[in-house]
């Protein structure tokens, strides 16, 4: 103990930061020098599942060690509470306590898993006591409703995890009461009350917007996004009817696209500057912009019927690309229908000029399969490499795919066939 309390003081308090705050607390015990140093530490974590203690305990515990803490400065309070009977005022009470700490990490996280406790509805408090904020992060809660403005002017990153809110309104007054926000990560869940979700932030930098879960068929959901400082979009969505872009995001450089829209054509035409892309979606002739001029690496999912269809349509309109992935990353929408191949009379710019690489994950050697890599190698000037892998364990079948497309001609003479 005496050669752990030589160490710095800064040194000491970053390893109390990586424990639980009940531990942090309890090392006022081990001599004078340790009595009054957890008071300092930068971060505090209180987990009311640790050591299974009971309501008041936690509560009463919580209370005391932020009354006591005197750090001028807390990064982070971490409040991972569900599995005692904390609720709306004892949030309350704790956001108040730390108002004059110029908290920078606020993180609310609700566990209902093991409970069929009501929603724990996050107090007024969250709008008024936490100004200087950088990072809040919520998860499984509800927000209140808002009965005047406010505002978050620190405030850069945003997650908002199975979250409900009171409207429509309340989401798009929140996200534009952060007028430095760059980070936003939105993951939705059943009954959130919205049916809209409007995020519109000049400064956004980079999107995260899940929304799996189904919804009403009656009701016309969909998403607004404008903003036009966009650099990373990772958007998946497969319930929602529409997305509108209002602002296109010339800045975008990474993509990560999955939806079923039935239009596509704004949201694909807005990011047409991308250079990165993850693309699974239906194949809709209609639905892609006159080109990605920028595009060097594309992964596409194979899960859709059409999406041979959907892989020309890339090839043609992406003139410098790179690196091509193939990889099913969900299952197959209709197990019985099988894609349909057809061979194009012009062999698109980028397999003669740029394509380097072609990744093949979970190939199954099937004819439209074979036909693929065969246009692709006999096509690409400028291959390298290409990399095929298979789930099978039937080793002979393994071995037929590897004879199949060694055999196949290859118009790059340097061009390495790697199989896995």
């Amino acid at each position: 103990m005496n050669r752990l309390s030589q160490l710095p003081e800064a040194l000491l308090l970053r390893i109390l930061s990586l424990l639980p705050a009940k531990d942090v607390v309890g090392t006022m015990v081990l001599s004078k020098h340790w009595q009054f140093l957890w008071m300092l530490v930068p971060k505090l974590v209180y987990d009311d599942s640790y050591q299974d203690v009971e309501y008041g305990r936690f509560s009463r515990f919580v209370d005391r060690s932020l009354t006591l803490h005197e750090a001028p400065v807390l990064d982070t309070l971490h409040l991972k509470l569900g599995k005692t009977s904390c609720g709306t005022g004892d949030i309350r009470v704790w956001i108040k306590a730390v108002d004059k700490r110029c908290l920078h990490e606020l993180i609310i996280e609700i566990d209902r898993s093991t409970s069929k406790k009501s929603s724990v509805v996050l107090p007024m408090s969250l709008y008024t006591c936490c100004r200087m904020l950088v990072t809040l992060k919520l998860d499984n809660a509800v927000l209140a409703d808002a009965t005047s403005s406010f505002s978050f002017p620190s405030l850069k990153n945003l997650s908002l995890v199975s979250m409900k809110y009171p409207g429509d309104e309340l989401v798009k007054m929140f996200l534009s009461s952060c007028p430095v926000h760059e980070d936003l990560v939105v993951k939705r869940c059943i009954d959130d009350n919205v049916t809209i979700f409007n995020v519109s932030v000049s400064s956004l930098k980079f999107l995260v917007l899940h929304n799996s879960n189904i919804r009403d068929v009656d009701v016309d959901s969909g998403v607004v996004i404008d903003a036009p400082s966009l650099e990373c979009l990772d958007i998946f969505d497969n319930w929602g009817e529409f997305c509108v872009i209002e602002n296109n995001m010339t800045k975008i450089v990474e993509a990560d696209v999955c939806f079923t829209y039935a239009h596509a054509q704004q949201l694909m035409g807005s990011i047409s500057s991308v250079k990165r892309l993850y693309l699974c979606i239906p194949s809709f002739e209609d639905a892609y912009p006159v080109g990605f001029h920028s595009l060097v690496h594309l992964t596409l999912c194979t899960c859709e019927t059409e999406w041979l269809n959907l892989l020309m349509c890339m090839l043609r309109d992406s003139p410098k690309l790179r690196a091509l992935k193939l990889v099913q990353t969900h299952s197959r929408q209709s197990p019985e229908s099988r894609p349909c191949w057809s061979e194009t009379s012009a062999v698109p710019e980028c397999l003669l000029t740029s394509l380097k690489t072609l990744e093949w994950v979970d190939y199954e050697g099937t004819e439209e399969e074979k036909e693929v890599v065969a246009f692709i190698l006999r096509s690409g000037s400028c291959l390298k490499k290409v990399t095929i892998s298979s789930e099978s364990t039937d080793r002979e079948k393994k071995f037929e795919m590897l004879k199949e497309l060694s055999l196949f001609s290859r118009r790059s003479p340097s061009c390495q066939i790697a199989f896995d």
